[in-house]
């Protein structure tokens, strides 16, 4: 895997496939003026920044390592600015310039420690102070099926809730005091817990945390 373990090749292949379902809870974005600086971090076809686009807000902007995504998030909305990411973690927003980062089932897809704490830094560096981070990602589950695949796979990749999947990802699931981990950095204003379809389709256990830059 290249920088930020990445997997452009398979998120290409799945850009005109894939559906990604987490919801944006509007309420923890009331305070936010519709001018707001707004970054979708992994913004996949561009699902959450049209979604912001119907609520009103009109600083937006998409960025993702999989130009089949980019692709098929423009088809729609060309004047809506959408970026490729040439090396992630790295954007090209200054410091301290955005007013809200939104990053949904993104760290799913990072495998590594190392690689989600170098994209949570960089997420810092780019937000204001005062500026929120809006995740969703998926925590641990307790069905068979997924702790069957996370023993199998807890070897190799040397963190248990990381697996492959069938048609060939490698994805990871979260304890929840990783989340407390990774954001250690920040503020945590309110978490909430879901449930989510995948991209493959099973009904998961996710969850979803609105944190501020302090």
């Amino acid at each position: 895997m290249s920088d930020l373990d990445s997997q452009t090749p398979y998120w290409d292949a799945a850009a005109t496939t894939k559906t990604f379902t987490h919801p944006l809870h509007m309420p923890w974005l009331d305070d936010v003026d519709e001018r707001a600086a707004i970054l979708d971090y992994g913004c996949g076809y561009g699902r959450v920044l049209h979604a912001l686009e119907q609520q009103g807000f009109t600083n937006l902007t998409g960025v993702d390592a999989s130009p089949g995504m980019i692709s098929r998030a423009r088809a729609p909305r060309p004047t809506m600015p959408f970026a490729v990411l040439d090396a992630p973690p790295a954007s090209a927003h200054p410091d301290a310039s955005l007013d809200v980062v939104v990053l949904f089932a993104v760290l799913t897809c990072i495998p590594g420690d190392d690689a989600q704490r170098r994209l949570v830094g960089e997420l810092r560096r780019v937000l204001e102070p005062g500026g929120l981070l809006y995740l969703s990602d998926l925590l641990l589950q307790d069905d068979e099926r997924n702790r069957d695949r996370y023993a199998r796979f807890a070897e190799p990749y040397g963190t248990y809730g990381v697996f492959e999947t069938g048609d060939g990802a490698v994805c990871r699931h979260h304890p929840s005091d990783w989340f407390t981990s990774l954001l250690a950095d920040f503020e945590i204003a309110d978490t909430r817990r879901i449930t989510v379809a995948t991209m493959n389709g099973h009904a998961s256990k996710g969850i979803q945390i609105l944190a501020r830059r302090g």
